[in-house]
Protein backbone atom coordinates (compact mmCIF):
# COMPACT_ATOMS: atom_id res chain seq x y z
CA UNK A 1 0.00 0.00 0.00
CA UNK A 2 2.81 2.59 0.95
CA UNK A 3 3.95 1.62 -2.75
CA UNK A 4 0.93 2.37 -3.98
CA UNK A 5 0.69 5.52 -2.61
CA UNK A 6 4.17 6.90 -3.42
CA UNK A 7 3.97 6.11 -6.74
CA UNK A 8 0.29 7.98 -6.77
CA UNK A 9 1.60 10.89 -5.16
CA UNK A 10 4.66 11.26 -7.59
CA UNK A 11 2.57 10.35 -10.28
CA UNK A 12 0.82 13.05 -9.23
CA UNK A 13 3.82 15.60 -8.91
CA UNK A 14 4.51 14.95 -12.08
CA UNK A 15 0.87 15.67 -14.06
CA UNK A 16 1.06 19.18 -11.31
CA UNK A 17 4.18 19.61 -12.95
CA UNK A 18 2.91 19.49 -16.31
CA UNK A 19 -0.13 21.41 -15.44
CA UNK A 20 1.40 24.22 -14.35
CA UNK A 21 3.67 24.48 -17.31
CA UNK A 22 0.88 24.60 -19.36
CA UNK A 23 -0.72 27.28 -17.13
CA UNK A 24 1.88 29.55 -17.28
CA UNK A 25 2.63 28.78 -21.04
CA UNK A 26 -1.12 30.12 -21.82
CA UNK A 27 -0.37 33.41 -19.82
CA UNK A 28 3.06 33.84 -21.14
CA UNK A 29 1.52 33.59 -24.95
CA UNK A 30 -1.87 35.63 -24.17
CA UNK A 31 -1.05 37.50 -21.88
CA UNK A 32 -3.60 36.84 -19.30
CA UNK A 33 -3.20 37.22 -15.78
CA UNK A 34 -3.08 34.40 -13.22
CA UNK A 35 -6.51 33.41 -11.54
CA UNK A 36 -7.33 35.04 -7.91
CA UNK A 37 -9.89 31.78 -7.89
CA UNK A 38 -7.45 29.52 -5.40
CA UNK A 39 -6.51 32.61 -3.61
CA UNK A 40 -9.98 33.60 -2.70
CA UNK A 41 -10.75 30.23 -1.73
CA UNK A 42 -7.88 29.51 0.46
CA UNK A 43 -9.20 33.05 2.11
CA UNK A 44 -13.06 31.82 2.61
CA UNK A 45 -11.69 28.58 3.76
CA UNK A 46 -9.54 30.21 6.10
CA UNK A 47 -11.74 32.66 7.22
CA UNK A 48 -14.67 30.18 7.72
CA UNK A 49 -12.90 27.77 9.54
CA UNK A 50 -11.95 30.53 11.93
CA UNK A 51 -8.33 30.73 11.19
CA UNK A 52 -7.46 33.58 8.74
CA UNK A 53 -4.08 33.89 7.16
CA UNK A 54 -2.26 36.54 9.19
CA UNK A 55 -0.61 39.41 7.98
CA UNK A 56 -1.77 42.66 6.49
CA UNK A 57 -1.41 44.40 2.95
CA UNK A 58 1.34 42.30 0.36
CA UNK A 59 2.65 40.31 2.62
CA UNK A 60 -0.66 38.55 3.88
CA UNK A 61 -1.79 38.58 -0.16
CA UNK A 62 1.78 37.03 -0.18
CA UNK A 63 0.83 34.39 1.95
CA UNK A 64 -2.51 33.44 0.47
CA UNK A 65 -0.87 33.47 -2.68
CA UNK A 66 1.51 30.44 -1.45
CA UNK A 67 -1.34 28.95 -0.14
CA UNK A 68 -3.34 28.42 -2.58
CA UNK A 69 -0.43 27.41 -5.00
CA UNK A 70 0.17 24.61 -2.13
CA UNK A 71 -3.17 23.43 -1.83
CA UNK A 72 -3.06 23.34 -6.28
CA UNK A 73 0.03 20.78 -5.78
CA UNK A 74 -1.72 19.04 -3.00
CA UNK A 75 -4.99 18.64 -4.85
CA UNK A 76 -2.27 17.38 -7.60
CA UNK A 77 -0.57 14.31 -5.86
CA UNK A 78 -4.03 13.71 -3.65
CA UNK A 79 -5.56 12.76 -7.04
CA UNK A 80 -2.29 10.57 -8.17
CA UNK A 81 -2.86 8.74 -4.93
CA UNK A 82 -6.25 8.28 -5.40
CA UNK A 83 -6.36 6.80 -8.72
CA UNK A 84 -3.22 4.57 -8.12
CA UNK A 85 -5.30 3.30 -4.96
CA UNK A 86 -8.44 2.67 -7.28
CA UNK A 87 -5.79 1.04 -9.75
CA UNK A 88 -4.44 -1.43 -6.84
CA UNK A 89 -8.01 -2.64 -5.84
CA UNK A 90 -8.67 -3.21 -9.50
CA UNK A 91 -10.44 -0.37 -11.44
CA UNK A 92 -8.19 0.15 -14.69
CA UNK A 93 -9.00 1.48 -17.42
CA UNK A 94 -7.24 2.11 -21.28
CA UNK A 95 -4.37 4.96 -21.09
CA UNK A 96 -7.19 7.20 -22.69
CA UNK A 97 -10.00 7.41 -20.71
CA UNK A 98 -7.94 6.90 -17.52
CA UNK A 99 -6.30 10.12 -18.37
CA UNK A 100 -9.76 11.74 -18.90
CA UNK A 101 -10.91 10.21 -15.70
CA UNK A 102 -8.23 11.13 -13.56
CA UNK A 103 -8.06 14.55 -15.15
CA UNK A 104 -11.65 15.47 -14.60
CA UNK A 105 -11.08 14.26 -11.20
CA UNK A 106 -8.47 16.66 -10.73
CA UNK A 107 -10.56 19.44 -12.39
CA UNK A 108 -13.31 18.29 -10.05
CA UNK A 109 -11.11 18.63 -6.82
CA UNK A 110 -10.16 22.84 -7.83
CA UNK A 111 -13.59 23.61 -9.69
CA UNK A 112 -16.15 22.25 -7.00
CA UNK A 113 -14.92 24.49 -3.75
CA UNK A 114 -14.47 27.52 -6.05
CA UNK A 115 -18.16 26.76 -6.90
CA UNK A 116 -19.72 25.92 -3.59
CA UNK A 117 -17.71 29.17 -1.84
CA UNK A 118 -19.11 31.35 -4.54
CA UNK A 119 -15.84 32.24 -5.82
CA UNK A 120 -16.54 31.87 -9.30
CA UNK A 121 -19.32 30.02 -11.25
CA UNK A 122 -18.28 27.77 -13.85
CA UNK A 123 -22.27 27.87 -15.48
CA UNK A 124 -20.85 31.43 -16.80
CA UNK A 125 -17.83 30.86 -17.68
CA UNK A 126 -16.87 31.31 -21.43
CA UNK A 127 -15.39 28.93 -24.29
CA UNK A 128 -12.40 30.35 -23.37
CA UNK A 129 -12.50 30.13 -19.59
CA UNK A 130 -13.18 26.57 -20.19
CA UNK A 131 -10.64 25.88 -22.52
CA UNK A 132 -8.01 27.43 -19.97
CA UNK A 133 -9.46 25.13 -17.33
CA UNK A 134 -10.05 21.52 -18.92
CA UNK A 135 -6.73 21.92 -21.49
CA UNK A 136 -4.45 22.00 -18.53
CA UNK A 137 -6.80 19.39 -16.80
CA UNK A 138 -6.88 16.48 -19.40
CA UNK A 139 -2.84 16.97 -19.72
CA UNK A 140 -2.25 16.65 -16.06
CA UNK A 141 -4.73 13.59 -16.04
CA UNK A 142 -2.31 12.14 -19.09
CA UNK A 143 0.64 12.14 -17.66
CA UNK A 144 -0.60 10.92 -14.13
CA UNK A 145 -2.24 8.26 -15.47
CA UNK A 146 0.41 7.38 -18.03
CA UNK A 147 3.09 7.30 -14.88
CA UNK A 148 0.74 5.28 -13.20
CA UNK A 149 0.50 2.79 -16.22
CA UNK A 150 3.73 2.71 -17.48
CA UNK A 151 5.76 0.15 -15.44
CA UNK A 152 2.68 -2.23 -15.84
CA UNK A 153 3.73 -5.41 -18.05
CA UNK A 154 0.97 -7.86 -20.25
CA UNK A 155 1.35 -10.88 -18.63
CA UNK A 156 3.10 -12.77 -21.36
CA UNK A 157 5.73 -10.11 -20.44
CA UNK A 158 5.64 -10.33 -16.94
CA UNK A 159 8.60 -12.78 -15.38
CA UNK A 160 7.80 -12.85 -11.69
Amino acid sequence: MIQTILRGGVAGAAGTTVLNAVTYADMALRGRPASEAPSEVVDKVAHDVGHPVPGEGETRDNRVTGIAALTGIGVGCATGVAVAVLRGVGIRMPWWLGGIVTGALAMAGADLPMARLGVSDPRTWSAVDWTSDVVPHLIYGTVTYGILTASDCHPSDCHH
